[in-house]
């Protein structure tokens, strides 16, 4: 696979090792992470004023979901994905088409859902 420029992504994720695997892989992969954010309140606040080129986002954090998150990113022209080990099927209406990263998920899966959320926004 060709090296993609580096880009900034948003973690937004609520388990530690989780966040800690997926910010490996993105570093490995030559991009920059900004957060993670564990909480929503993090979360939104990244989302309303950090410099980000796409972002992944945990459906479910500690019982909040991201819903909120990916508004602002869709108000701000950011692309996004969910990450989740649930699948789509309970996803509120107008997010159910997004790309869905589905756990536990490895470099070639991430590798793929970023180029397609990427070239999905161009």
């Amino acid at each position: 696979m060709t090296k993609q420029r580096a880009i900034r992504i948003l973690i937004v994720e609520d388990e530690a090792l989780v966040a800690m695997l997926l910010e490996d892989l993105l570093t490995e992969m030559g991009h920059e992470v900004v957060g993670p954010a564990f909480r929503i309140d993090e979360a939104l606040k990244l989302a309303r004023q950090a410099e980000l080129d796409i972002a992944i986002l945990d459906v479910n954090l500690s019982g909040n979901q991201s819903f909120p998150v990916a508004d602002i990113l869709r108000q701000r022209n950011i692309p996004f994905m969910f990450a989740t080990g649930y699948g789509a099927e309970g996803f509120r209406d107008g997010y159910r088409n997004e790309v869905t990263l589905r756990k536990p998920y490895e470099l070639g899966d991430l590798e793929r859902a970023i180029a397609t959320v990427l070239s999905s926004h161009c």
